[in-house]
């Protein structure tokens, strides 16, 4: 007779919630053991630290919670940090994971980490590879971990081969597009990973590792001071589920350009052309303002801010991997922290810049500003601060962050972000407060919330819409009574683009 067994006992998440990706719970070779994420801070609220449990899977049917938890083992907890995806080697040897190091800190660089199940020894893969490593899969020998790493726009696949617990230099793969969801024929011949581009949504590709570079390829075709790109031929298709559909739909290449940004530093922007271009015509332009904030654009493809599916009724499209965007180094991102509107917003303007001044086919006069969470604070933070845009979309934004602070789930982002609390460091929030400068608002705005958002709450969006209408400048709100953060169902997806789209078209449009 069967039974059932709870074999993470206790009131925790177990494993953490997470937005997809790699699973964060894993099971041994043998069958034997499990190893799964869990927080057990006792307010998980402000705490990022995951913590890495095993477990053995086969207790006899009367054992109890308690005899459970006896032999549940935290394999990490010296580390006050976040620790997840756990993954055992097919020899049994070492289970291989992913860390950060800075507690409290949800863009801290994500580290590839072996732990040695017999030692309990620790070893970092990458120390010396500054990008963030994604998700994983071990080669059948054990010998080999093959990842994918964003990287200037893109996320390659990588390999990095190991002798005992050590690693060499990470090999990048494959330069196309955004690469993940990696895993190896059980006869270590074949690499499989799903992949996406600006062109065209999720499917699954193949490639023989024997056919694999000896070394990291450097390309020169449309290569900026970032993009680099590399034709590939081992990397072919398996599925072609959306092909005739896409066969029929005129779009774009991504065009990326390098300029001058905050600090002197260089920063990437991408460009997206409409349909039928004319180089001899004027376009006006839809500028996208990613969220997050640490989470990049470049060649990949979304569903809900689709820049071909933005640009397709005759729009520019431009986004900028502003200073706090991965791919860049760690550096790069930390710089974001206390200076939301600092380098970010200077990256922003310049890009733009760059492009109206290199572009001629840009109408520069007709030009509307777009974004959500992160990108939603940024444009309001914009209409405070420059009158440059002919309209704004702000989804899910903060607009007064004092309040925001008090109905987040998230409270950890904040405290990091503003270096504190509202009552411990309230000059910082009120310095980058979108709601300070509401008398500087004159542009026309459409406002987009949900009522389940629970990262910013519903009330900052009407917050935001009531002071517009109050002030006078022209304003509508789309409200989502069943939508949180994300707007995910297709029939409020189609809503939610056709209210986009003609609010931009008609303060910009022909």
């Amino acid at each position: 007779m069967s039974f059932a067994r709870d074999l993470t006992p206790g009131d925790y998440d177990a494993p953490v919630f997470s937005l997809g990706g790699q699973d964060d719970y894993a099971f041994s070779p043998d069958g034997q053991e499990i190893c799964y994420a869990s927080n057990h801070d006792p307010e998980p609220a402000i705490s990022t630290n995951n913590d890495l449990f095993t477990v053995p899977v086969n207790f006899p049917a009367v054992a109890t919670p308690a005899q459970v938890l006896a032999a549940t083992k935290d394999i990490i907890a010296e580390n006050k940090a976040a620790d997840n995806t756990p993954l055992y080697s097919p020899d049994g040897k070492y289970i291989a994971y992913r860390a950060q190091q800075r507690p409290g800190y949800e863009s801290d660089r994500w580290r590839l980490i072996l732990y040695d199940r017999t030692t309990g020894e620790k070893k970092n893969l990458t120390e010396d590879f500054d990008r963030w490593v994604d998700g994983f899969a071990w080669a059948p020998t054990s010998n080999t971990i093959y990842f994918d790493a964003e990287d200037s726009g893109t996320a390659p696949v990588w390999s990095l081969d190991l002798i005992g617990q050590y690693a060499t230099v990470p090999k990048q793969l494959f330069r196309s597009g955004t690469n993940g969801d990696i895993a190896i024929t059980s006869d270590g011949k074949t690499l499989i990973f799903s992949r996406n581009t600006i062109q065209a949504p999720n499917g699954i590709f193949t490639a023989k590792i024997s056919e694999l570079p000896e070394k990291s390829a450097v390309c020169g075709e449309k290569a900026t001071d970032f993009f680099v790109a590399c034709p590939e031929k081992v990397a072919v298709p398996l599925t072609h589920l959306n092909d005739s559909a896409l066969n029929g739909v005129s779009m774009s290449e991504l065009d990326p350009f390098g300029f001058i940004g905050a600090a002197h530093e260089t920063v990437e922007g991408f460009l997206v052309k409409p349909p039928s271009f004319d180089p001899n015509k004027k376009y006006p332009v839809k500028f996208i303002v990613h969220g997050g904030p640490e989470v990049p654009m470049g060649d990949e493809w979304t569903y809900r801010w689709n820049a071909e599916l933005f640009a397709a009724n005759g729009y520019v499209v431009i986004e900028i991997n502003f200073h706090g965007s991965p791919g860049y180094g760690q550096k790069f991102i930390d710089a974001i922290n206390g200076d939301w509107g600092g380098a970010p917003y200077e990256d922003l303007m310049k890009g733009l810049d760059y492009a109206e001044q290199h572009y001629a086919f840009i109408d520069k006069e007709r030009e509307c500003a777009l974004g959500a969470s992160y990108g939603g604070w940024m444009v309001n933070w914009i209409m405070g601060h420059t009158n440059r845009f002919k309209c704004i979309v702000s989804h899910d934004g903060d607009f007064n962050l004092e309040a925001d602070y008090g109905s987040t789930e998230e409270l950890w982002f904040d405290e990091w972000e503003f270096k504190g609390t509202p009552w411990t460091n309230r000059e910082m929030y009120r310095k980058w407060s979108p709601h300070l400068f509401v008398t500087n608002f004159e542009t026309p705005t459409l406002v987009v919330h949900g009522q389940l958002d629970y990262r910013i709450d519903v009330s900052e969006g009407i917050g935001l819409f009531t002071t517009l209408q109050r002030l006078g400048v022209p304003s509508k709100m789309l409200y989502f009574p069943d939508e949180g953060h994300w707007v995910l169902k297709p029939q409020n997806s189609q809503l939610w683009y056709k209210t986009v789209n003609d609010w931009v078209d008609r303060w910009v449009g022909k």
